[in-house]
Parts: C-alpha cells; sequence; structure tokens
C-alpha cells in the first residue's frame, strides 16, 4: 500500500509570494496556525500552535529550497512524518502547489482514517492560503469543524 498522500491546488501567485506566506510565521497567522515560533529554515525546530484547539505541535525543518521546496518531519514521537511542499511556477504568475505527506505507518490500525484526515487537513490549508493570498481573506483559519 501506497502510504502517503499528495494534495495539490493552483495559487494565483507568483511561487516567490507563495513560498514566502508559508515560510514566514507572520504570514501563517493569517491563513494555518495562530502562530509559529520561528521562520521555516533548515536545521530549525519550530513550535506552531493553534491558539483555537488549545493545540500545539513540534516542526523539524530539514530542507528549504527557496522558492520551490519546504521539507519538514512533524507529527507525535513514533508517529512521525514527512511533509514535502513543492512550488512549480507555471508561468503567467500562477504557482501549482504540490503537499506530499509520507511514512505512514501500513501497520497502523488506523491508517485509512488518519489519511483521510491529513488529506482534508491539506485541502484546507490549501484552500485557506489560496483565499489569503488571491483575495486577502484571514477569516476562514481555523474554522474546519470534526
Amino acid at each position: 500500500m501506497d502510504t502517503r498522500i499528495v494534495t495539490k491546488m493552483k495559487m494565483q501567485k507568483r511561487a516567490a509570494d507563495v513560498f514566502e506566506a508559508i515560510v514566514d510565521p507572520e504570514q501563517m497567522s493569517h491563513y494555518w496556525f495562530s502562530s509559529g515560533s520561528l521562520r521555516m529554515e533548515p536545521g530549525k525546530t519550530i513550535i506552531w500552535r493553534y491558539e483555537e484547539y488549545n493545540a500545539e505541535g513540534t516542526v523539524h525543518v530539514k530542507e528549504v529550497e527557496e522558492p520551490q521546496k519546504i521539507r519538514f518531519v512533524w507529527g507525535e514521537e513514533g508517529q512521525e512524518t514527512t511533509v514535502t511542499i513543492s512550488l512549480e511556477d507555471l508561468g503567467d504568475q500562477t504557482t501549482l502547489v504540490t503537499v506530499e505527506e509520507a511514512w505512514l505507518s501500513e501497520e497502523d490500525p488506523h491508517l485509512i482514517a488518519k489519511m483521510l484526515g491529513q488529506k482534508e487537513g491539506w485541502v484546507y490549508m490549501l484552500t485557506c492560503l489560496k483565499g489569503y493570498l488571491e483575495n486577502g481573506i484571514s477569516s476562514l483559519r481555523a474554522s474546519l469543524v470534526h
């Protein structure tokens, strides 16, 4: 079984603008987590917080190639996954954003539910990012209800 999920969405913005919105914690707070402790840079360990859900998580940044790739590891100890966000310049100020989350355990009895939940989360995050970048909308963040 392929234990990775891939989510893609086009943004009507230059790759450099999309990249900056992802790595800059101030911009991120408008569409994703309420805060991040640091800018995403290789080797950094960052704390991302969701104040609305009283939750936080640790992110270990592995690779950053401006403006085309960000790779990090996150998740609970023993259940970490690797996320790679790729940005492809399609021309005409359009960027294809691809998020791949990999290395989910095939032995996990809740694998399918976790994969569906992560896919839902990435679709939501990319939708909020698109709304923020293209239209300045920041009211979508933290609106998803489970």
